[in-house]
């Protein structure tokens, strides 16, 4: 068998190599030698995903590090498997396993990247073997997170030694972080400031398609340890982002506290040095209280404030569209009367006799928009933390001298605003809940406040503006909740610039028809033009195909090309130039594709294939993009188009960079940063008419996916988003309803003013405002 598999003590390992190998260290691999009778060890530390190919054979791809003298990424190897073996490997091997290798060959390796000049290269055609060493599966049970058996050893880089470009493993203590939350596209994002005792800062931003899978932090103060973070440089200053295989582990701050790491991975080193530096880093920390918060009790209020407070949740409630209602309480009493929000019994969850038992302990906290649904979720009972919660005092209408406190989680996430959920074994959760059991809920001490007339006016002038104002609203607001409703009669009176929160009704909508409303825009110079249409772009792409390719230009260091004369047309030649990485061609789903002489259909054709192509013409001296108005990057139905005034395009050969990448992931703004394109954005553009029965008010919609919770980009090739954005408007403004039957609009809108050459307008626009997750 070509690969073996084997478990159990690590002398199983010995005991299974034929006693005629010979061990072979790094420092003896050298081009040119014999390696008939040896063998070479080391650790799996990272595995790339089975790929096939240009001529359709196997191919596997491991980074092996030496198992033992090990300190450094320059004790690794690339190890190259091809044909039946690589399947077989892609099944059987993971990170952390063992393995050593026999009838390998030595090869100089093409890749400027490589570290050592040369990687191995192993096949069953040529008696090529592996054993993998992995752990017993009597040892661990699936539920359990242990270490890696055999940890190789890891180099952690000071903050203040971080250079762009590089992939590093680091330590680091939180400085600030934002809980996980939903990105702009699909995925989970985390962003996290980390410090050191050298001083330095390096924020790091996380994503995932799991929340869980996301560092598990649960305050400033926690150490986290990162490995294979990707060092870059953003706006002038360095940055980490998370890519593939990137690994996070976290560990409470406080020394004393259990080193146990939070990781949702199930493998994972920790040595003993690991141990040191996580607790010389908890020394730090309390060294220096600047690098955590202290924690605030409800006790400790004094608003107004923003504050972190750590509770448990007895009960919770739907308040309306865009906002949810926690009861929560720490223990101790706020000193203040505190709102009360009005609720249906019958949405209320939680015990109703803890409940009214708690009542004079308990607080109200209402939580906005892109925090409901995280709301909804937690569990009555559980542990929870908010992060940047707001406490402010309020009065009734008409009831300056009584005032009352209120507590908002606001949406979006600016200062780190969020929830996350404590597990029980947490040392802030334990200690809380040994607090919680200890208090005396019979003391005399907590009166019920709430029966004396004085408070029983507040809860009546309060129910009263709450039925009023948590009328459903068919927008959530991300931002900003701190700004009071505005009258539009206010605002067509008020200075200009100015942003706005109004409550209204949306009268009508232009356009009607609504995919016209979707447009192409300039992010840096707000140029805004109508999308090309397919007979405009076929028009361009058939004059350029008259051209011939220049055949000095095809088979570069980076691609590889072909050439094919077009079907039932004369003298039409079509050159495709495939794009390497690691000097391979990769499946052609994941690859990148040059086009030369192509028409529109053939670029379709082709792009339901490839990941993407780009359209290019031959130069005297090298490969450059078409033309401007046709899409710069076609990825399946979806085009990509640069601006023609802003962009300084550079020739195709700026990709090969970008295809050296460990993970070239070859999206449209990793291409456009390459070749020096400035991309446009597809937008929403239309304009709303709005009335709050004070007046009226033109306000301007531009949006790419925020607004409707749809992609711009994708609803003029996606019929159910065409159906979902239809059912939308519909809600908004239904026709032959009467105002008093249209949904409340809650948004925030920005007063500004647009000048050209011969005149000076007044605009209105919305912003940090989206569709309620049930319209």
């Amino acid at each position: 068998m070509p690969l073996e598999v084997l478990r159990g003590s690590p002398r199983v390992l010995k005991h299974s190599l034929p006693s005629n190998l010979q061990k072979v260290d790094f420092e003896h691999l050298q081009l040119g030698r014999d390696f008939a009778n040896t063998y070479f060890q080391g650790t799996v530390v990272f595995s790339y995903r089975l790929t096939k190919l240009g001529n359709g054979t196997p191919f596997f791809k491991i980074v092996l590090q030496e198992s033992e003298n090990s300190s450094s990424e320059a004790h690794t190897i690339n190890i190259f498997v091809f044909g039946k073996l690589a399947e077989e490997c892609a099944k059987a091997i993971h990170q952390g396993d063992i393995l050593v290798v026999t009838g390998f060959n030595l090869v100089k390796s093409n890749n400027k990247n490589d570290k050592h000049g040369w990687h191995l290269e192993l096949s069953d055609e040529v008696d090529s073997k592996i054993y993998v060493f992995t752990r017993s599966p009597h040892t661990t049970t699936v539920s359990e997170t242990v270490a890696m058996p055999v940890a190789p050893k890891y180099t952690y880089t000071p903050l203040n030694q971080l250079k762009s470009g590089t992939v590093v493993n680091l330590y680091g203590v939180v400085k600030f972080f934002k809980p996980p939350y939903v990105s702009k596209g699909t995925d989970y994002c985390s962003v996290v400031t980390v410090v050191d005792q050298s001083s330095a800062k390096f924020i790091c931003t996380l994503f995932n398609t799991n929340r869980d899978a996301l560092p598990r932090i649960y305050r400033n103060g926690d150490i986290v340890r990162f490995h294979r973070i990707k060092v870059r440089e953003f706006g002038g200053e360095i940055q980490g982002i998370g890519g593939k295989g990137f690994a996070a582990l976290t560990f409470d701050g406080t020394v004393g506290a259990p080193v146990v790491p939070r990781t949702t991975s199930k493998l994972f080193t920790f040595t003993d040095e690991d141990r040191r530096i996580v607790e010389n880093l908890r020394i730090w920390v309390a060294r220096n209280p600047s690098n955590s918060k202290p924690a605030v009790k409800l006790s400790d209020i004094q608003p107004p404030m923003f504050f972190e407070l750590t509770c448990q949740l007895v009960g919770k409630a739907k308040v309306d569209g865009s906002s949810y209602l926690l009861k929560v309480w720490d223990g101790t009493k706020c000193p203040f009367p505190s709102w009360k929000v009005l609720v249906k019994d019958d949405d209320l969850e939680g015990d109703r006799i803890l409940i009214n038992q708690l009542k004079n302990l308990t607080v109200d906290i209402v939580i906005y928009d892109n925090h409901v649904q995280l709301a909804k979720s937690l569990k009555v009972g559980s542990f929870i933390r908010l992060y940047s919660l707001h406490a402010k005092m309020k009065s009734p209408e008409g009831k300056p001298d009584i005032t009352y406190i209120q507590f908002h989680l606001h949406g979006g996430t600016m200062y780190g605003r969020g929830i996350t959920i404590l597990p029980e074994t947490q040392t802030d959760a334990m200690q809380l809940k040994a607090f919680l059991d200890s208090v005396d809920l019979t003391a005399s001490e907590y009166s019920d406040e709430s029966s004396s007339p004085e408070f029983e006016n507040i809860y009546t002038a309060l129910g009263t503006c709450l039925e009023r104002c948590q009328q459903l609203s068919v927008t959530v607001l991300t931002d900003h909740q701190h700004l009071d409703v505005t009258a539009l009669s206010t605002i067509l009176n008020s200075r200009i610039p100015q942003q706005f929160r109004v409550r209204a009704k949306l009268r009508r909508y232009e356009p009607v028809k609504l995919h016209q409303s979707v447009k192409l825009h300039c992010p840096k110079c707000n140029l805004l033009q109508e999308i090309p249409g397919d007979a405009e772009i076929d028009l361009v792409l058939r004059e350029a195909s008259l051209s011939r390719s220049n055949p000095d230009l095809q088979n570069a260091s980076f691609y590889e090309s072909a050439v094919w004369e077009s079907e039932n047309e004369e003298q039409r030649h079509v050159t495709v130039h495939f794009v390497k990485h690691d000097d391979l061609l990769q499946e052609a789903g994941d690859s990148l594709i040059l086009i030369e002489g192509g028409i529109l259909k053939e670029i379709l054709k082709l792009s339901k294939k490839f990941k993407a192509i780009i359209p290019v013409r031959s130069t005297e001296d090298s490969l450059v993009l078409l033309d401007p108005s046709v899409p710069f990057s076609w990825q399946r139905n979806m085009q990509y188009f640069g601006c023609k005034h802003c962009s300084d395009p550079k020739p195709m050969s700026s990709l090969s960079s970008l295809a050296a990448e460990e993970d070239p992931s070859w999206n449209s703004m990793a291409i456009a940063q390459a070749l020096g394109i400035v991309p446009l954005q597809y937008v929403f553009v239309m304009k709303f008419v709005l009335d709050d029965g004070t007046g009226t008010l033109d306000v301007y919609l531009m949006d790419c996916d925020k607004f409707f919770q749809i992609p711009a980009s994708e609803v003029l090739i996606n019929n159910i988003f065409q159906e979902n954005m239809e059912r939308i408007m519909s809600k908004l403004c239904p026709t032959g309803k009467d105002l008093d039957e249209l949904p409340w609009l809650e948004c925030f809108i920005k007063s500004y003013y647009v000048r050209d050459e011969t005149q000076e307008q007044l605009c209105y626009q919305i912003f940090d405002t989206m569709i309620a997750e049930d319209v």
